[in-house]
């Protein structure tokens, strides 16, 4: 399935007056941009894809009650958008998700179900209850709407950057709804205007802790996969049989690449010290990617996906290095 450009317009109008039009900053001294959506409504651009699905949904479906699993930014989003619509909701979390993340969700009015394992657990248990209790099931990656909600940050970057035709793009992939809107969105702007994208790069990073969607990208599977704990949490777990975003996922991206958690620690500092900027591990991958690269070129654009990190993890991880931090 590809995503209908008139889906893309329909979330660029619905959500143009209701989202932040988060900040595009260029970092001169290392020559890249930074899209901070770390200052995003909830600390994150998943409000963008949840309050575009729930915003399309019919009132019969909002009636029957909201179910969605989260690792903590996607649960805000939908709890936010809830709001909206008057709807109740209930979010599926792995226990061991962020402190501060879930008590957001709670403050935002979702009932929150903690789950005993990690957020694949979540997920399955999610749509099994879903399904149960005849509930809308509100996924935070395969799903059109959603996808077409997250494709208003590349629409946005188009507005900023002139040259964002000519750029390499770094995004943060879990199941992929990012990566896969912003994808559907070159596709649309360079189709309907013409415009060449033939040096304009894709590039999805994951935690080398939860390389799922490395896995199905390069070998068409993620059976065998470990997993281990990580602190791009937003990014952990396995994806959705039958995703909607592999295939898009294919058409789209040039490379996933992966991070160190070491890599992602000193990312997370770097962005303190240099830009004030609090982001989360999920958005420092890709800052890993460009400090790794030390790329010369000033068309490098990264998607800071998120700001939610609990405060003392942040003061740990800002006041030391990253391997002293590990070792403690």
């Amino acid at each position: 399935m590809m995503i209908p450009a008139t889906w893309l317009e329909t979330s660029r109008e619905r959500l143009s007056p209701l989202v932040k039009k988060t900040p595009l900053i260029k970092d001169e001294s290392h020559k890249f941009w930074l899209k901070l959506e770390n200052r995003q409504i909830t600390g994150s651009f998943k409000i963008r894809g949840a309050l575009n699905k729930v915003l399309s949904l019919e009132e019969w479906e909002i009636q029957r009650g909201l179910v969605a699993a989260s690792a903590g930014n996607h649960g805000q989003g939908v709890a936010f958008a809830a709001r909206q619509v008057n709807a109740q909701v209930t979010v599926f979390v792995s226990e061991s998700a962020v402190a501060s993340k879930i008590e957001k969700m709670k403050s935002l009015g979702a009932e929150v179900v903690l789950v005993r394992g990690g957020y694949g657990l979540a997920e399955s248990m999610a749509l099994e209850y879903a399904s149960s209790h005849n509930s809308t099931w509100i996924s935070p990656y395969n799903d059109g709407q959603v996808i077409s909600g997250q494709a208003t940050v590349a629409f946005e970057i188009m507005q900023q950057f002139s040259a964002w035709n000519e750029a390499e793009w770094i995004v943060p992939v879990g199941g992929g709804g990012l990566i896969s809107g912003i994808g559907a969105a070159i596709s649309d702007e360079a189709s309907r205007n013409g415009i060449d994208i033939s040096k304009l790069s894709l590039i999805g990073v994951q935690s080398e802790a939860s390389p799922f969607m490395h896995h199905l990208f390069h070998a068409n599977t993620q059976s065998g996969v470990t997993e281990l704990p990580s602190l791009a949490d937003g990014l952990s777990g396995p994806v959705e049989t039958g995703s909607l975003t592999i295939p898009l996922i294919k058409k789209f991206v040039n490379d996933i690449v992966l991070m160190s958690e070491s890599q992602i620690i000193q990312a997370i500092k770097f962005a303190w010290d240099e830009y004030q900027e609090q982001i989360e591990g999920s958005a420092a991958t890709c800052l890993a990617v460009a400090l790794q690269r030390r790329k010369t070129s000033s068309n490098v654009i990264l998607i800071i996906s998120g700001g939610n990190i609990q405060p003392e993890i942040h003061q740990k991880l800002v006041s030391k290095t990253g391997i002293q931090w590990l070792n403690t």
